[in-house]
């Protein structure tokens, strides 16, 4: 049985997975099939590792969570997996890792679905290597919804077909399965997270540069970025340089008083209230530093800088 590719995906869009195709077959491996059609059963994901938590009484299995500019990966770890998991539980967090692990499901019920991810390998990367990944999934993500939007201009949805045109065989089976299964595909919500990835790596940027990695990609593209225009003019409603000040107020004050065990959220609060900014303001920019794994909670109420 050949080993499956490791997909780059953004926690955003793996974590709106909701559709499993399980292998009919003994041995045969399962997917998770993204909105944008990734047909998953391993992934290569970059993040930063905010923490690592034992939760079982004989510390043999461990979650973690994993930060990318999206969201979050939720990892377990357990006895099948020792070396992984002595080897996550050793990471002094946060710290910028790479992870290569299958996808794992839970159902607690009919209808609903959390998706994990369960390591094979983890290590430790500089914070060049994740922005590298940042750029590479980018790509791939922008791809994946070229791909749909060439899928949702044909009467039939066919696979046989959008591989013709030179998709992969596994995205072009996924696409399908995505389409038949969630429905109306929100491309304006992934072109977003391209852009707020970008904007991450270069502040400021509105623009979402060419991707292309493929010349049969470059007439597609002009379709693809005119698709969210509503997206587009809420981002024009919020002055980015306004954000991008609020969030270097906040982060430097944090660095101002945080000691070994961080910075309590009054505290935050309270020194950025002084030098002029809203408590809606700093909240919103705490948890944008978060997602974009500037800072961290280690306790309830405690913020710490990476």
């Amino acid at each position: 049985m050949k080993r499956e590719n490791a997909w780059r995906v953004f926690a955003g869009e793996f974590n709106d997975s909701t559709v499993e195709i399980k292998g009919k077959e003994e041995m045969a491996p399962s997917y998770v099939i993204t909105p944008l059609g990734a047909k998953v059963n391993r992934l290569f994901i970059v993040g930063v590792l905010t923490d690592v938590e034992n939760v079982s009484e004989g510390g043999d299995l461990v979650r973690a969570h994993i930060s990318d500019p999206t969201g979050v990966f939720t990892v377990y770890s357990g006895q099948y997996q020792q070396g992984v998991t002595n080897a996550l539980s050793d990471i002094a967090v946060p710290a910028f890792v790479a992870v290569v692990g299958k996808v794992r499901t839970y159902s607690p019920e009919e209808g609903s679905i959390y998706v994990s991810v369960r390591p094979e390998k983890i290590m430790e990367v500089s914070a060049e290597i994740r922005d590298k990944w940042i750029i590479e999934t980018c790509k791939n993500t922008k791809d994946r919804i070229e791909a749909v939007f060439e899928a949702m201009k044909m009467e039939e949805k066919n696979a046989f077909e959008l591989h013709k045109l030179g998709y992969s065989k596994e995205l072009s089976e996924g696409i399908v399965a995505a389409l038949s299964n969630y429905g109306e595909i929100d491309l304006n919500r992934y072109v977003t997270l391209i852009q707020e990835s970008l904007q991450y790596l270069v502040p400021g940027n509105k623009e979402l540069p060419d991707l292309e990695s493929k010349e049969k990609t470059k007439n597609k593209k002009e379709e693809i970025v005119e698709e969210p225009k509503e997206v587009e003019t809420e981002k024009e409603e919020e002055p980015d340089d306004k954000s991008a000040e609020i969030e270097d107020t906040v982060l430097k004050t944090i660095k101002d008083i945080e000691g070994e065990d961080g910075a309590s959220w009054d505290d935050i609060t309270k020194k950025c209230e002084k030098a002029g900014l809203n408590k809606d303001n700093i909240e919103e920019a705490l948890n944008s530093l978060m997602d974009k794994g500037l800072i961290y909670e280690p306790v309830l109420g405690t913020i710490k800088t990476t």
